[in-house]
């Protein structure tokens, strides 16, 4: 899993978290029916809001997802596997997340778990 504590803040007020890779049943893809993901959603949701408990300031996120394999995945899937997760990241920096703007790229696969490396600017 990732870190639960976010790294250093660079000169320019940037600040980079690394979250826990989104469990399987969160992909939009996942066939699991969506009534018995609700404990999964709300765990996924209060974690990353917990790992962003420090003051996170600014409206861009820049996500990049490094998969614990190298399996095939698309951005716009894996963006929807980590909603709950902005949702939680909002709810932490006291914003609707509607205000978000992202950009989003595939890292490397970081064997055996994965992580999203999200830095607010």
């Amino acid at each position: 899993m990732g870190t639960d504590h976010p790294m250093p803040v660079t000169p320019n007020k940037r600040r980079t978290v690394e979250f826990p890779w989104p469990p399987s049943c969160l992909s939009p893809n996942s066939t699991k029916d969506r009534r018995s993901t609700t404990e999964t959603r709300r765990n996924y949701k209060m974690a990353w809001s917990a790992m962003a408990r420090h003051k996170l300031r600014g409206t861009h996120l820049d996500i990049t997802f490094h998969p614990p394999d190298n399996r095939r995945r698309d951005l716009d899937n894996m963006l929807g596997s980590i909603k709950y997760g902005i949702d939680g990241l909002a709810i932490a920096m006291g914003v609707d997340d509607s205000v978000f703007s992202f950009t989003i790229r595939k890292g490397e696969a970081r064997k055996p778990h994965g992580c999203v490396v999200v830095e607010v600017r």
